[in-house]
């Protein structure tokens, strides 16, 4: 049975090394990266699951973004380790996560990533919401949490700062 918990300061390092692992050398690089930088996350949303040996098998991120003016959730990174990939782990992070925002009052979330993947939750190409580049548009997706989140929700995407 898997352990589903927020994320705490003591599991920093081993997320770090889980999206190491998953990801591509140079992610921090990424356009969704600058939007994060000195930004917060959304702590209640970012959860951690572990194995019944307490090893740390999937792992979920959020951050608050701007479009358009509007409060909108980033989704990302979530990474899966790569022996437990198949298992439906990331599944139960995205629903576990997605249902929290809404009880919370989150309305919206952007995420980059692929279609076909992320459809089966619920996201949709966005069109008229604006990545810094270099991300390609096709994957710039979204998902309302109440009917009609995203309606006239437009614009570049940018850091949410208090």
């Amino acid at each position: 049975m898997y352990r589903l918990e927020e994320e705490t300061e003591a599991d920093w390092w081993e997320v770090e090394a889980l999206y190491d692992l998953c990801f591509a050398p140079g992610r921090t690089a990424l356009s969704s990266y600058r939007l994060r930088d000195g930004v917060p996350k959304v702590a209640e949303l970012c959860l951690t699951l572990r194995d019944p040996d307490g090893t740390l098998a999937a792992v979920i991120r959020y951050w608050p973004v701007l479009v358009g003016g509007q409060k909108v959730l980033l989704l990302g990174p979530i990474a899966v380790h790569p022996t437990r990939q198949g298992e439906g782990l990331g599944g139960i992070l995205m629903h576990e996560s997605l249902a929290e925002a809404a009880r919370l009052g989150w309305e919206r979330v952007l995420l980059v990533g692929d279609y076909p993947y992320y459809r089966k939750f619920g996201f949709r190409k966005l069109e008229g919401v604006e990545m810094p580049p270099p991300t390609n548009p096709d994957r710039v997706l979204g998902l309302a949490l109440r009917p009609g989140a995203w309606d006239g929700v437009s614009g570049a995407v940018t850091r949410a700062v208090d």
